[in-house]
Formats: structure tokens, C-alpha cells, sequence
């Protein structure tokens, strides 16, 4: 079955996370020039990383390789959504310091990194670059959740 360059997976995927993106773009440069430094970022990076996955699947496709399966691992990948979702409900009762000091290394644990130690330091590294850019080198808060943890 030929599927045309257009519908294939990835090419779609990466389409999908340009539109996307670009929606989310809008409100984010309405945000004060501090407060839309973090957000346009990381909007910009996922609109020049999913055209470097769109040019890089078109290339595939004009040289007559063939789709790959969107998914070889459809569990995984729904259990990545709702990790995503529990981070989102988490941070909103507990905080974002405590939400995020749990999902890095659950996340990465699940995705295959079991090194306790390398866990750790992941974690710390990542948490202390957020707290030094941002919430102590640009005073911005982050969500305490309902429940006043920080």
C-alpha cells in the first residue's frame, strides 16, 4: 500500500506540532517580555525541531523509503500522555518543584534510564538550573499548588 508523502506519520506529526505551536505562539508573545521568555522558546524549538523532522522525512520519502510505523510501542506512548497529564494534575495540587522533582526521574525510569544515581543528578541538575534562572535570577514564581507546597 503506497502512502502518499503528505500522510505519512511523521510527516504529519511534524506538521501537527508546527500548528500547534504556532497557536500557542500567539498568546505567548502577548505575555510580558520576561514572562514570554521561557514559553516563545521553547515554542521556537519545537517548530524548528519538528522542520527538521519534516524536511528529514520528505527527503526519505522522495528517495522511495518507506513510512515508518508511527509507533512501535503504542503502550509506552500512552503511558507518556498520561504521565504528561498526572504531571500537569500534580502540579496544580503539590506544586511545581515537587511535581517536577517526581515526574524527571519517573519519566526517565520509564523511558529505560535506571541508573539511581544518574536519576538523582538529573533531577537536581534539572531543578537547580530552573530555580537559578528563574525563579531566583529572574524573581518568577512558579505554581505553589492548592495544597501551598513549593
Amino acid at each position: 500500500m503506497s502512502v502518499s508523502r503528505i500522510s505519512r506519520p511523521e510527516t504529519l506529526t511534524a506538521i501537527g506540532i508546527i500548528v500547534v505551536a504556532g497557536v500557542f505562539m500567539i498568546p505567548a508573545v502577548e505575555l510580558r517580555p520576561i514572562s514570554a521568555l521561557l514559553p516563545i522558546a521553547m515554542l521556537a524549538g519545537l517548530i524548528v525541531l519538528s522542520l527538521v523532522l519534516l524536511i528529514s522525512d520528505q527527503r526519505k520519502a522522495s528517495a522511495g523509503e518507506p513510512a515508518e510505523a508511527m509507533t512501535k510501542s503504542p503502550r509506552r506512548v500512552a503511558g507518556a500522555f498520561l504521565l504528561i497529564v498526572a504531571y500537569a494534575v500534580a502540579t496544580d495540587f503539590i506544586g511545581f518543584y515537587v511535581s517536577t522533582a517526581i515526574a524527571i526521574p519517573l519519566v526517565a525510569y520509564v523511558f529505560g534510564f535506571r541508573n539511581p544515581i544518574g536519576l538523582a543528578v538529573a533531577t537536581v541538575i534539572a531543578l537547580g538550573t530552573i530555580y537559578l534562572i528563574f525563579d531566583f535570577g529572574m524573581s518568577q514564581e512558579f505554581p505553589a499548588g492548592r495544597l501551598g507546597l513549593r
